[in-house]
Formats: C-alpha cells, structure tokens, sequence
C-alpha cells in the first residue's frame, strides 16, 4: 500500500523514483502550512453555510410579526392574526424540502460543471426564490414556494461546499475549514435573529421584506466570490489537469509543487483514478454493493439524520414561540441569546475538531444534550405553570438555561463535525452521490421537525424533548461501534482503513504504513467476501 507510507523515502513518483526530498523522520502532513489561500478558500465557500443560516433563521421571526401575520396567516376568534399548525408547519417546511430536491441533484451537478461553477450557479438560483418570496402580497402559498425554490440552491450548496473544501483543503487543517461551514450557518442564525429583532417593531412590509431581501447580498457575494479560487485539485486532475492541480495542493499547502506532501496527495489522486479507469463507470447501486460501502453509505445516512435528530433545529425553528410560552415579553432576545450561544460555542468546536478525535467529541456532545433534554423534558412538563408561566419564573428560567446548554454541546461537536466526517467518509468514486444522499437525509429529518413539530407539541407538549434525548442515546452507540476516528488522515488514507475493515474501536491508534502489502487497486476490485479475508487492525 505505497501511498500510506509515512516517509518520504517510502512514496514513489509516478515515474516510479522514489522521493527524497525530506527527512524520513518528517511526516509529510508536517511539511504543510496554515496559509491565507486555504483560509480565504474555507471562508469564501461556507457562506452556502452562512445562506442556510440566515434562511432558517429568520422564518421563527416572522411568525410574531404582525404585518406578516395579518398577510398570510389565519383570523383568529379574538380579532388577530395567527398560523395554525399545518400553514406554520408548510411554510416552515417546504425549505427543507426544496433542500433535500437541491441535494440530490448536488452531486451530478459537481460532476459535470465542476464544484466551482456548481457552488456558483447555486448561489445565483437563491435569488430566484428570493424574488418569490419579496413579491409576495396575500397568498401564504406563494412565500411557500419561494422558500421550495430558495430550498433548492441551499440544499445544492450544503452537499457541494464541503465536497469542495474537503478536496481542496490540506489535511492539516481539512477538519476546521470543513467545520467553518457549520460556523457559517451558526453566524447567518444570529445574523437572521438580530435584523428580525431590529425589523419587527416595523408597522408596514418592511418588517419582513427587509430580512427576506438581505438575501440577495449573501447569495452575490457567494456566486462571485468563488470564482475567484482555483478548482479542486482532485476534480482537476480527473479531467487530466494534473499541472494545475499540483500548483493548486502546492499554493493551499504553501510548499513547492514538487516537495513531497505534494508528490504524496498527486500519487494518492494518481492511484485511485487508476482504479476508477480500470473498471466501469460507477452504477448508482454501487454506493450500496460496492466494497464496505454499504456500511459508509448507511453510516453517513445516519450521521446526518443524526444532526437534525439531536433537537437542535427545534429552538432555532420554533425558539420565540416555546419561549413565549414560558412568560418572555420579548421572545426575539431570547433567540439572539440562543443565537449567541451557538456562534460562541461553535467557535469552541473549531478547536475541538482541530484538537479533539471525531469520535469522542460525537459521543461526549449526544451525551450532553441528552442530559439536557432530559432536564428540558421534567421540568417543562411537571415544573412550568403553562397557564401563567410568572407563577413559575425559576422553570421558565431553566427552561431557557438547559435550552441553551444543550445548543452549546450541539455547536461544539454534532453542528461542525458531521460536515467534516461525512465529507472524509467515500471514496473519490462514490462522493458525489454519497455525499448527496446523506445530505438529503439531513434535509429529510430537518423538514419532519419543522413540519411536524407543532402537531407533536400540540399532543405531548414538552415530552417531545423525550424523543431527542432517546435519539442522542442512539446515536453514542452508534458512533462508538461503527465509526472509524479519520483525524489528520488524507481522503484515501481513509478509504483504505475502511477497505481493511480497521476496528472503529482502535481506529485511533492504527498506523498505515503497517497496513498489509496490499494496493487499494487490489482491493477495491476483489469480491466483497475476499475482503474480508483482511485480518481486523
């Protein structure tokens, strides 16, 4: 297995010479930099993530807003305006919808007019859905749609922007830049919350229009910005560009493009390709039949149906109604108060995915807020006086404390690093369709919580937090037995652990230049069962 050798001496060039151009006893992920092309490349492409944000943030305002209110919401029996569970939940809803569409068709997009252009022409498709929802004058149905279509661009640009960071970026930093697109959609939260808080005193349209048209500047800078940077070096040198994708690893790795973490990756790029070019074009079932990836292709399924079932999308979705429920005058502060946690503690979980093993931070967060949803649960249901929340101030209080502790351990470990695992989690023949169907899992769960949230709070009330906190306690199983620790690891470095069945267990301690003699090639191509003839790491 040439190319998880750790030494230079040990990685042959294309030409078969063997490189020498450092110390054997320097790791070739040591030769790289922290350098301002890597950086400005993370930081331009998560504001897709920044769009998500700002988009499902914003809607939990408008709801309290009276212009909008009395232009589409329903009559009620004293004289105002409201929504009833199945307008709120369709309003709220079909953005995720219109994001699962986008997601699914991510991946061939990338494919075919690269993740460049394919994050571009996303961003330019919100202004669409923009357009709907501004215009917008009595009929609820039309806001609707313009959430399905602006639905479409965000789903798109959630499966291609970490595909294009986790390609481009070095594996020094690879983690936290992936990671900086859940920061993004925490910043374009609170953004949605602070311009709902400075717009909703307004008497007139504008309450809500202003929110909704700040969209188009988000969506501008993202279709333009991006064309500034180079291609992904690995989807480049598919299309036979290897010189440009040697110059695009070298300036993001801030090395020569021949030094040896350069040769490294471009071998890594070089062997995987040869497989795909010895053997057919993937069929769409190979995510499921091909070697261990029914196991990835199920994994990363879960994982980000993980995210959505951990409950943090609760508070941010329907954060000023429950907290109007416990006897807040201004419910909007309390979300900028939630919002603020989770910006705050988000940029904890960028040192956490830099310093910390994906598995035990997964585990230790779905710990945390279970716990959290637990207390959330007791006291919400046998503590808070419903009726008059002000007979009740200490459980309102808790409420509110445990609210934002449980969305402090979902910012430090499930929001940023599902992104980043999922993004490491297939093979270069597989990661577009994989990568799309996992994040349509996401926008699946997201829309059955903000769909059916109302009904099911309508019924159980504050027992729902049971249903979180159960789903947390599955997910520690979950990635305790059957995720492997992928930490500083290259892409195919990662593919070969999972080929040779390396225990999730012990994944953090296992060293690849011990690996079998054996090439990838080889292994990618022997049947399914001859694969498990690998003895287990």
């Amino acid at each position: 297995m040439p190319f998880l050798k750790r030494h230079a001496d040990q990685v042959e060039t294309p030409n078969g010479v063997k490189s020498e151009q450092s110390s054997p006893e320097t790791p070739a992920v040591k030769q790289q930099r922290i350098t301002f092309l890597a950086c400005f490349l993370g930081l331009v492409a998560s504001i897709g993530g920044f769009m998500f944000g700002y988009v499902s943030g914003q809607i939990s305002g408008f709801f309290n807003m009276p212009n909008y209110a009395e232009r589409f919401g329903q009559l009620q029996s004293d004289g105002s305006y409201g929504f009833d569970a199945a307008r709120q939940g369709t309003i709220i809803g079909l953005l995720p919808i219109g994001c699962l569409i986008g997601a699914l068709v991510a991946g061939q997009l990338a494919d075919a007019i690269g993740r460049r252009l394919a994050i571009s022409a996303s961003a330019t498709w919100a202004c669409v859905g923009i357009v709907i929802e501004i215009s917008s004058e009595r009929q609820w149905a039309q806001f609707a749609v313009g959430r399905l279509v602006t639905g479409c661009s965000i789903g798109a640009l959630s499966v291609v922007v970490p595909m294009y960071q986790s390609e481009s970026s070095p594996a020094i930093i690879r983690g936290i830049l992936v990671s900086t697109y859940q920061l993004f959609i925490t910043l374009g939260i609170w953004t949605s919350y602070m311009v709902d808080w400075g717009t909703e005193a307004m008497d007139s349209s504008a309450s809500w229009r202003i929110p909704n048209g700040l969209g188009f500047l988000w969506s501008i800078i993202l279709g333009l910005g991006i064309l500034l940077l180079p291609e992904s070096p690995r989807y480049a040198y598919r299309l036979g560009r290897e010189d440009e994708a040697r110059r695009t690893i070298a300036k993001l790795a801030g090395v020569d493009t021949h030094a040896r973490t350069v040769n490294d990756q471009i071998n890594q790029i070089r062997i995987q390709l040869q497989e795909e070019n010895t053997t057919e074009k993937a069929r769409w079932y190979e995510i499921f039949t091909g070697p261990r990836m029914l196991h990835r292709t199920l994994l990363g399924i879960v994982l980000q149906a993980g995210q959505q079932l951990t409950g943090a999308n609760f508070f941010f979705y329907y954060g000023t109604t429950v907290f109007k429920s416990t006897g807040l005058t201004n419910s909007y502060v309390t979300q900028i108060i939630l919002g603020s946690v989770n910006v705050a503690c988000t940029f904890a979980g960028l040192y956490v995915v830099q310093k910390v093993g994906r598995r035990k931070a997964l585990m230790a967060g779905a710990a945390w807020i279970m716990v959290c949803f637990f207390i959330y649960a007791f006291v919400g249901r046998y503590a808070l006086n419903s009726a008059d929340p002000q007979l009740t101030p200490k459980a309102g209080s808790a409420l509110i404390v445990f609210s934002c502790l449980a969305i402090a351990a979902f910012a430090t470990t499930w929001g940023p690093l599902v992104w980043a695992v999922v993004a490491e989690l297939y093979p270069a023949r597989y990661r577009a369709p994989c990568m799309a169907l996992a994040t349509a899992s996401n926008w699946f769960w997201n829309f059955m919580i903000s769909f059916f949230t109302r009904f099911i709070t309508d019924s159980i009330s504050y027992f729902y937090g049971f249903v979180f906190a159960g789903c947390c306690g599955a997910l520690i199983f979950i990635v305790y037995f059957f995720m492997i620790e992928t930490k500083d690891r290259s892409l195919e470095e990662i593919d070969t652990m999972y080929l040779l069945h390396v225990s999730p267990i012990n994944s953090a301690k296992w060293d690849g230049s011990k690996a079998p003699e054996a090439t990838p090639a080889e292994s990618v191509h022997e049947p399914v069962e001859t694969t498990h003839a690998h003895a287990e790491v």
